[in-house]
């Protein structure tokens, strides 16, 4: 394991206006394992995750202060935000294909970033969709439209998307949410494998998602971490009440 964290956060603090919703935020994220953040809904996670790769510099009146570093380079001074979204790949709740070809939605990115031979865009995409085990459903329909495949289909084509440009991280914002219980556990088995090359961030609301496939876990509640530990540790014996109490079932 890298000794030193792909992302620390220190002292993060960030703020809708004058709603101060993310509040003394300290966490470092290393290589290799999966991290999943917890909590109700509107504790901050989904807002937590998306300041990662700047997705809140697009909402207005949205400020950061602390730092977030991303291997080491603070990720809100100097840094562009394009190579950092090249770096740190996104994949949302509700599946979100381009509304076009299954192989155009796979060569956007690396085209973005400047490959244009066809050989080399040709291997991006085969690789792309067989590491998310979609590649013998599609192999012979890439020039279908994207929209034509299963919700469980297409968000496996978004993480695919997102690994085509070979990113360090995948942040995940509740990935298996929108999906029936056969596709939520393909995208599980899929999150363990990718593990081995790709750091991987997810938020989740289901608790026993986050106990089988995360190897740390933090809690959050009203724009707080409570805890961030071992996820079993987290879930056998957490050291706050407050976590024990979400784990158990007593809020939520």
């Amino acid at each position: 394991m890298d000794k030193k964290p792909i992302f620390s956060i220190k002292d993060m603090n960030l703020f809708y206006g004058d709603f101060h919703a993310l509040k003394n935020i300290n966490m470092d994220i290393y290589k290799g394992d999966v991290t999943a953040f917890i909590g109700p809904s509107g504790c901050g996670k989904s807002t937590f995750i998306k300041s990662l790769n700047r997705m809140n510099d697009l909402i207005e009146g949205c400020k950061i202060k602390g730092k977030i570093l991303f291997r080491g380079d603070n990720i809100y001074k100097k840094y562009d935000v394009n190579e950092l979204r090249k770096k740190v790949g996104m994949v949302f709740q509700k599946p979100n294909p381009f509304p076009m070809s299954i192989y155009d939605n796979i060569t956007f990115g690396p085209k973005t970033h400047g490959i244009k031979n066809k050989t080399k865009l040709d291997s991006i995409v085969e690789e792309s969709l067989k590491d998310v085990g979609l590649w013998k459903d599609v192999k012979d329909r890439l020039h279908k439209s994207a929209l034509s495949l299963s919700g469980g289909q297409q968000q496996r084509l978004c993480i695919a998307r997102t690994i085509a440009i070979n990113p360090e991280v995948i942040l995940m914002d509740e990935p298996t949410s929108a999906l029936d219980p056969i596709s939520t556990l393909k995208i599980e088995e899929l999150i363990a494998k990718l593990k081995k090359e790709f750091s991987i961030i997810i938020v989740t609301h289901n608790m026993q998602q986050a106990h089988r496939i995360s190897d740390k876990t933090a809690f959050f509640l009203l724009g707080e971490m409570i805890e961030f530990d071992e996820t079993k540790k987290i879930f056998s014996k957490a050291k706050d009440k407050k976590t024990q109490d979400y784990i158990e079932g007593k809020f939520g």
